[in-house]
């Protein structure tokens, strides 16, 4: 029975070839942004090396300054405030401080390639699960000593050398200053900002006066918890530390704030502090936000596909009478045309996939972000077919439930009226 309905189902979209161009493109288009929407996302904000250990993380870079005469002062947090204050934490496991990464000259013969320097501490390398083509981070040692030593990824290697292979031990100049090279990593895409670089040194070699006891500064830190459970106990104990960081100017300065938030609710933090007002870091407001339009979206297809949905079972009211005269029940009609819908949107979900599938490559292929590499999020596809299905299924109930009760006398001459 259910091989004879998606017989019938095939011919009938091939009957109505418009109308089916125009079911499947709102499906497919609307399955294919979502599912875009969701890799950037998962891009920017998911688990992924050398993050990999997000549940346990915490990002603090952002500082909010509230003068007195009213002004409000955003700014990356010093690196006075995070040695000084951050890194003593005693709950967390581990904190890694970084100088954020600046576009910085190099020569390759008489062409110039900028390449992203982040200067780092050694925990840096303890906290995040880089990987490792050859070779090794720089350690305690080389910090304390202010080695000038480098681990790069990949692309630098072939960029400035010619090869990744066999690199370590050699030398590269950065910015004028030569470094021996100690590793070569995978490459880290641009968008996951505490972490990525082109080049990373040893935080001591920076020409930054690192002791310079001010709050705004150019650095941020990650805070790794012992465990996913300790979270809330890290957060707290940064609240309070928070607290009893003395203002350098208490006649200006009314207040500072500092926070320990996860990759996500740091970005949703920055993000919608136009809307919260420095007062939470506005993640369940932002993900309503997404929810909302992707709810939104998803109802193009489902409003479509009820409109032409209708139109063309109501055409089809001959049929009807001729089914039911040869002593079809309303039950199997039913059936027939929710197979039909189902039917109509499982194809328009792997045109979908597909037309992902090929704009996630273009658009990796164009470079728009260094090193980005963007795969299909299963799980949101899953949910986007079935909310797909839901609606295609109820938008083809009614229809079918209507036209299912006609007399066969009044289907036979196109009727629409039940009995």
């Amino acid at each position: 029975m259910l091989l004879s309905y998606l017989k019938i189902a095939w011919k009938v979209l091939l009957r109505r070839k418009f109308f089916t161009f125009i079911s499947l493109f709102g499906i497919s288009f609307t399955l294919m942004v979502l599912l875009v929407v969701a890799a950037l996302f998962d891009h920017a904000v998911g688990a992924h090396a050398p993050e990999t250990r997000l549940n346990r993380m915490l990002f603090v870079n952002f500082i909010h300054i509230r003068w007195t005469s009213g002004g409000n002062q955003n700014s990356f947090p010093s690196y006075y405030l995070l040695d000084k204050y951050v890194r003593p934490l005693k709950t967390p496991e581990k904190v890694a401080v970084y100088i954020n990464f600046h576009a910085t000259p190099s020569y390759v013969g008489n062409q110039r390639i900028d390449l992203d320097l982040k200067y780092t501490d050694d925990v840096f390398w303890q906290v995040l699960n880089f990987s490792f083509h050859e070779g090794k981070p720089f350690g305690p040692a080389e910090l304390k000593s202010a080695a000038h030593v480098a681990v790069i990824n990949r692309t630098t290697a072939r960029k400035y050398f010619g090869t990744d292979q066999g690199v370590v031990g050699r030398t590269i100049a950065v910015n004028q200053t030569n470094y021996r090279v100690q590793g070569v990593v995978e490459d880290v895409p641009v968008m996951r900002i505490s972490s990525y670089a082109d080049v990373w040194v040893p935080l001591t070699t920076s020409p930054n006066d690192l002791q310079n006891a001010q709050l705004n500064g150019d650095c941020g830190a990650i805070i790794l918890a012992k465990s996913e459970a300790d979270i809330p106990a890290v957060q707290a104990e940064f609240n309070q530390m928070v607290k009893r960081v003395p203002l350098p100017d208490p006649k200006n300065m009314q207040y500072l704030q500092m926070y320990a938030d996860s990759l996500l609710a740091s970005f949703s933090r920055q993000l919608m502090n136009p809307f919260t007002n420095y007062t939470s870091d506005g993640l369940a407001l932002l993900l309503s936000i997404l929810s909302g339009l992707a709810l939104l979206f998803m109802l193009l297809p489902a409003l479509n596909l009820v409109n032409i949905n209708v139109s063309r079972i109501m055409e089809r009211s001959s049929e009807i009478g001729v089914r039911k005269a040869f002593g079809a029940t309303s039950r199997t009609l039913i059936g027939q045309f929710l197979v039909e819908n189902i039917f109509l949107t499982a194809i328009g979900g792997l045109l979908g996939l597909l037309l992902a599938y090929v704009a996630l490559q273009l658009i990796g292929g164009a470079e728009v972000l260094a090193y980005a590499h963007f795969g299909l999020n299963w799980r949101i596809f899953g949910w986007a077919m079935l909310i797909t299905l839901i609606f295609g299924v109820l938008s083809g109930v009614y229809p079918a439930f209507k036209m299912s009760r006609l007399q066969p006398v009044l289907a036979l001459k196109g009727g629409s009226d039940s009995k």
